[in-house]
């Protein structure tokens, strides 16, 4: 009973935090953005390939910048696009038109930007209108959607007589937040200007954003990160979606700082982002469970086991384990509880020790979106050494899950022999 009771209560805590408006407009928000991160990526990937006679060829016929050019307008301002879906998102979290709010914020973001001179003439910098803007992206978002949806429920707009074309009447809605919001904008713009950091930017850029994503790509925060998401997963919390705002604002910069270093020809900053996370931790779904779904497949001395096997296993290259999770079942289940959590964790604390000794190259960076295969999402991010690495885990994760995994098995193969 007060196992059942804590279960409840941490369900109704994960809960809330997973149903959090806010939470859930700067996730939803990020995933919205993410065909201008797929895009800018494979631009990366395609124009900062390391290999010789290719650079050779696509410099010497000019190809070079035009594969460059999709990132330079995608991953380099990806903060204008997170700061309107997030301000959409959120208007229409409060059955709000979204359109609006994400347009205030996009004016509202621009107004916060510092801008630059360039022989005589006013330019602006894509310096924080990529990864380094991203929190204030997610700040103003939330904020001016917010106060979007106060004035807007207050009353505070202009009412169009019946008859007017709906277009026209949601423009003029829009029209008073929009002119208190900017405003509010403005002055909290000139009062940063006024200061030695210059702009918001800066000082949450080495404040906030700074400091954050250093702790949060360390490897005790990559620790905490898959402990917390699989020992939810085995109570039947979906971890997964109760981190999901922390691993995107924290974990997708830093993939995004990677793959900046890539086109610009340095070296990789980050070990861990979301592309980590995709190819060892997630490695067939949570749990990094392709290892167990190929050993059910074809060593499972069980009919039930064996079946569920094949089934799943298609999935779990994509991904997609819920088969597993709720068929085995994984939750609530003693006997697959330790490997559950400790395949996860070995399959990223190899990979990261390589890395950090440089014994293998850091990942490109790129988020991938869900559903991309195991062993091509490797080549993606690293080419041919990523790819070995991965099926090594594979092979590694198998490992630990084969002895709990042939207990059960027993079990269902004597349930088997004596049903028949």
């Amino acid at each position: 009973m007060a196992i059942a009771g804590f279960q409840q209560k941490l369900q109704s805590f994960a809960g809330k935090i997973s149903s959090n408006k806010y939470l859930k407009a700067v996730s939803d928000g990020l995933m919205s953005a993410l065909p201008a991160l797929i895009i800018g990526a494979f631009s990366t990937l395609l124009s900062g390939m390391a290999i010789e006679p290719y650079q050779n060829f696509i410099t010497s016929t000019g190809l070079k910048p035009l594969l460059e050019l999709p990132s330079q307008y995608t991953i380099d301002m990806i903060a204008l696009y997170a700061v309107f879906f997030i301000a959409y998102r959120l208007a229409t979290s409060f059955d709000k038109d979204g359109a609006p709010a994400g347009l205030i914020a996009l004016m509202s973001f621009f107004i916060l930007t510092p801008t630059g001179i360039l022989d005589e003439a006013a330019v602006l910098p894509f310096q924080f209108l990529g990864a380094q803007g991203l929190f204030v992206a997610i700040i103003v978002g939330i904020i001016s959607a917010r106060l979007y949806v106060l004035i807007v429920d207050k009353g505070i707009t202009i009412k169009m007589p019946d008859g007017v074309p709906p277009t026209v009447a949601k423009t003029f809605v829009g029209l008073v937040p929009a002119i208190i919001i900017v405003a509010l904008f403005t002055i909290v713009s000139f009062l940063f200007r006024s200061t030695d950091f210059g702009s918001m930017h800066e000082l949450v850029y080495s404040f906030i954003q700074t400091p954050l994503q250093n702790l949060g790509g360390g490897f005790w925060s990559l620790v905490v990160m898959i402990l917390v998401i699989h020992i939810l997963w085995l109570l039947g919390i979906h971890g997964m979606l109760v981190v999901l705002p922390i691993y995107l604002t924290i974990w997708m910069p830093l993939g995004v700082e990677n793959l900046d270093a890539l086109a610009a020809g340095e070296e990789l900053p980050n070990i861990v982002n979301t592309g980590f996370a995709q190819l060892f931790f997630m490695l067939g779904g949570s749990g990094a469970t392709l290892g167990l779904a190929i050993i059910m497949s074809f060593m499972a001395k069980s009919k039930r086991y064996k079946t569920l096997g094949k089934l799943s296993l298609p999935g779990s290259i994509f991904g997609i384990n819920e088969p597993l999770i709720f068929g085995l079942p994984i939750v609530l289940n003693p006997y697959l509880a330790i490997p559950f959590v400790v395949a996860p964790l070995v399959a990223s604390i190899i990979p990261y020790f390589m890395m950090s000794t440089g014994m293998i190259t850091k990942l490109a960076g790129a988020h991938l979106p869900l559903g991309t295969p195991a062993f091509f999402n490797a080549i993606v991010q690293g080419g041919f050494s990523i790819l070995i690495l991965q099926i090594a885990m594979v092979i590694l994760t198998g490992l630990i899950y084969y002895p709990f995994f042939r207990v059960i098995d027993k079990q269902a193969a004597s349930e088997e022999e004596s049903a028949e």
